[in-house]
């Protein structure tokens, strides 16, 4: 690239670089032919160069409206600009963020199917991480569009498994898959059985056939919760009693197994029992914990550690954010902790 010597007295000024103190000899950068189109430096860490120079591939998502992110096969990586002088200088025009305008935007589309192509583009995250998270999420894919079930809906499906189980006294420990079709096919998909098979239950195969062990913590957590959705508060040892006749015979449940989904006020009387899902939660940390506190102005780590796990990173623990974000106490012999910050 050639340059004026006004443009690069203009660009010395910017980065606010003494004339003097530079080098004699300059060197300019030039994009092969090969670069077309916008052309934007890349600092990579050692580890992640590496990978792309083993044939690896780094992939950038993220939404329009979105911070993009950059992600390998199994980890994702922020993204940021860095507004330092050498960008200034490697390109001419440069501007910082306070320069730029958003683009107004009058699309008011809203997308309610998504194919997999669809969420790697947009979605801030590695495939394994999407994945996983699918899979939390209990979402089946149908026609090559990922969608999730409403709860009842799933709660429906999962009656019908559970009450197919009763009536031919099978174990819950092997469910057979075909069976099920057959028995359960006139009353529903037979893809929508099957899912909420493998939602519930662990696949496997045994002398040809292909059987589901059901598990019992997942069918008592989803129990609770449909007992739960429609009540504000419910009295914890009235819930208790009710919910273990709720769920099928030889089941028993445990206040351990709603950990992220309930939660119990002792300090109530009587005491009482709500539902408090974590993914109902905001993403961020600081807001996460605001959003805490201001349901509960003291938590004990066995409380609050559901509800922050997944913000921890990947050195990172439940205490190491306690630490962060709240100040702790004793309370009655109990360590307890309270915001860092007044909550409004």
């Amino acid at each position: 690239m050639e340059r004026t010597r006004a443009e690069v007295d203009a660009t010395l000024q910017t980065a606010k670089l003494d004339a003097a103190e530079l080098l004699p000899a300059a060197h300019c950068l030039r994009f092969g032919p090969a670069a077309a189109g916008d052309v934007c430096l890349l600092e990579l860490e050692p580890a992640l160069c590496g990978r792309l120079q083993a044939g690896h591939s780094l992939v950038i998502r993220g939404d329009k409206d979105e911070q993009a992110v950059l992600c390998s096969e199994d980890k994702t990586f922020d993204l940021k600009v860095a507004d330092t002088s050498n960008m200034l200088l490697f390109i001419p025009g440069c501007k910082i963020p306070e320069q730029l305008k958003m683009e107004e935007t009058h699309c008011n589309i809203i997308h309610t199917e998504y194919t997999t192509g669809d969420l790697l583009d947009q979605i801030q995250a590695s495939e394994e991480e999407i994945m996983t998270q699918l899979q939390v999420l209990n979402a089946c894919e149908i026609g090559g569009y990922w969608r999730i079930l409403e709860f009842d809906y799933e709660m429906k499906l999962l009656n019908h498994i559970t009450q197919l189980v009763d009536s031919e006294s099978w174990s819950f420990s092997k469910v057979p898959l075909n069976t099920c079709l057959q028995e359960l096919g006139p009353l529903e998909p037979e893809e929508m059985i099957e899912h909420c098979l493998r939602c519930y239950g662990k696949k496997y195969t045994e002398e040809g056939e292909v059987y589901f062990e059901l598990s019992a913590d997942k069918i008592c957590r989803a129990t609770a919760q449909m007992l739960l959705q429609n009540a504000v508060k419910f009295n914890l040892a009235e819930f208790q009693e009710v919910w273990q006749q709720s769920v099928p015979e030889g089941m028993t449940t445990r206040l351990d197994q709603l950990q992220g989904l309930a939660l119990v006020d002792r300090q109530s009387r009587p005491e009482i029992i709500f539902l408090l899902k974590v993914e109902d939660l905001p993403e961020g940390d600081q807001e996460r914990f605001s959003s805490l506190f201001s349901l509960r102005e003291k938590w004990t780590e066995e409380d609050i550690a559901p509800y922050i796990q997944d913000l921890c990173g990947e050195k990172q623990t439940v205490g190491a954010l306690l630490t962060k974000y709240a100040r702790s106490s004793m309370q009655n012999g109990v360590k307890v902790y309270n915001s860092r910050r007044p909550i409004c």
